[in-house]
């Protein structure tokens, strides 16, 4: 009976007792979002991060390579990377626009670079937009949870979004779209990715920062050891280095 007594103490205790994760790897996404992330072999996911290349990819892999984290990058569409670093803990993804609103979201790293928010419209056009209102009525091709979708639609402007940005080049070039919001630097990338020539850059506005954002539950450690790796890639030039491989 006493031995019985003693295993069920035993037993309540380590249910009482809390509880560790088996692993503390970090697990980052990023989406096709070429020059910035994208994969090497030219597939629509990847689950290992030698397959993934870009500006941004480079960057991180750089900070990383400062740290002893253990971490795996993996590429999937943008809704799907961003709902899984929203909602759980040890989770990140980039490039990721900072803006007040996303501020208390998550955690931040960065910044990694900057980019240029684009209105393209179809080749040949003879569309001109002074400012964003000029648009207004209008009805552009956009994705689920891009800033740059979150930002239109917040105003009130019309926009047809889809899970990611890979086949609206093509949508603006047949009509079904009247304009293509997009990074500067990006877009022409996508375009040609589809086949598609000539699209004209007709307005570019809001020069923002990219970083990495990490779910809010994952340790403050993680997040200093990361930003402090940051410095380090600035230091060394490596930050740079990079910016000027891909033409910025």
């Amino acid at each position: 009976m006493r031995k019985l007594s003693l295993f069920l103490s035993l037993i309540l205790a380590l249910a009482a007792a809390p509880q560790v994760s088996a692993s503390e790897k970090l697990y980052f996404y990023t989406e096709n979002f070429p020059p910035y992330n994208m994969s090497a072999t030219g597939r629509a996911f990847e689950h290992n991060g030698d397959s993934i290349d870009g500006l941004c990819t480079e960057m991180v892999k750089a900070i990383l390579s400062h740290t002893s984290l253990d971490y795996v990058i993996k590429l999937r569409n943008w809704d799907y990377g961003y709902n899984r670093a929203k909602d759980k803990k040890n989770h990140g993804i980039f490039c990721t626009t900072y803006t007040e609103s996303r501020a208390p979201m998550f955690k931040w790293v960065g910044p990694l670079t900057k980019n240029l928010w684009t209105v393209f419209a179809p080749a040949n056009t003879d569309l001109q937009i002074d400012k964003l209102e000029d648009a207004r009525g209008l009805l552009f091709g956009g994705y689920r949870n891009d800033v740059m979708t979150e930002y239109l639609l917040e105003r009130g402007y019309k926009v047809s979004a889809l899970d990611s940005d890979d086949l609206n080049p093509k949508r603006l070039e047949l009509g079904q779209v009247d304009l293509w919001i997009a990074d500067r630097l990006a877009g022409p990338y996508f375009a040609s990715q589809q086949d598609v020539e000539g699209l004209e850059p007709v307005y570019s506005f809001n020069d923002t920062e990219l970083y990495l954002a990490i779910n809010p539950a994952t340790p403050d450690s993680v997040v200093e050891e990361l930003n402090a790796a940051l410095k380090k890639v600035h230091e060394t030039g490596m930050y740079e280095a990079i910016e000027t491989k891909y033409g910025l």
